[in-house]
């Protein structure tokens, strides 16, 4: 696949600047707003710390991620058509080692995107080819294939609803079993329509989303829409860049809602991280 997004890195030392450089190149479509970082000063910034790092696949271009039972799930991105020549895959990942344990591939004309786990069935979204897929566990057979009328980005759930990005500043609610659109909610950031709204987890009442193309997870309150907070990864993604240049952003949050833990991770990065959020 080509270059999503390329940066530029002054690196007299592990802390290094961070610059975005415009691409229009996508998992998902054109850069559609301005940096963020202009309307910083009006959204509240979440603290966090790394408590663990862990391996991760370096050729999973990372579109989902996922704690379920205890278990990492993770969708990947790539088709045979692609540059870099990767099949999209769901994959059961060994979080100590980083490899999958089990997997299932896509077809050659699919672009896998993000994932999500409810019932025992796991969403996965397709990228222009506007179709979910649903598997069932253990077995990752695929039961059903749903049509959707978005570009398919990122995906979670509220423990009734699928709630599904495709990249503008728009969350689109679904029901899981007939996957009738149930809602549409616009996204506000400082008064205004966020933009790049990706890979989607749902931690306490709150959807979080990793910002593509920029370094941030943002926190939305899914009834109003409005942006609360975000978490600012630059350090993280400055390291990342020291240890693999060809790493590309970041992307991939995970929840365990039995141990509370949060996992990051980004697309080809050699690391996965539990972070701990401040207040």
């Amino acid at each position: 696949m080509t270059r999503f997004s390329i940066f530029c890195f002054a690196a007299s030392s592990l802390l290094v600047t961070f610059a975005s450089c415009k691409d229009n190149d996508k998992n998902g479509g054109e850069n559609s707003g301005d940096d963020p970082s202009l309307k910083a000063h009006q959204v509240a910034n979440i603290s966090y710390s790394v408590v663990k790092t862990y391996p991760h696949d370096t050729s999973s271009f990372t579109q989902g991620l996922v704690i379920y039972k205890g278990q990492l799930y993770e969708g990947t991105g790539g088709t045979e058509k692609d540059p870099q020549g990767k099949n999209s895959q769901l994959m059961q990942i060994d979080l100590t080692t980083g490899k999958a344990t089990k997997s299932v591939k896509l077809g050659g004309e699919y672009f896998g995107e993000g994932i999500t786990i409810l019932n025992d069935t796991v969403y996965q979204l397709t990228w222009k080819n506007k179709v979910v897929f649903a598997y069932t566990l253990p077995n990752f057979k695929k039961v059903k294939e749903f049509p959707i009328n978005t570009e398919g980005w990122g995906i979670t759930h509220n423990g009734k609803d699928l709630i599904i990005s495709d990249g503008s500043s728009n969350l689109y609610f679904y029901n899981p079993t007939t996957f009738r659109l149930l809602r549409t909610q616009s996204v506000t950031q400082a008064g205004e329509l966020s933009f790049n709204l990706n890979e989607l987890e749902y931690i306490d009442g709150f959807v979080y989303a990793n910002q593509w193309q920029h370094p941030y997870i943002v926190k939305i309150d899914p009834n109003s829409g409005q942006m609360v907070a975000r978490i600012d990864l630059t350090h993280i993604w400055n390291r990342i860049q020291l240890l693999d240049p060809q790493a590309d952003v970041p992307n991939g949050i995970a929840y365990d809602v039995d141990t509370k833990k949060i996992y990051i991770t980004g697309k080809m990065w050699p690391e996965l991280y539990e972070i701990q959020l401040g207040q």
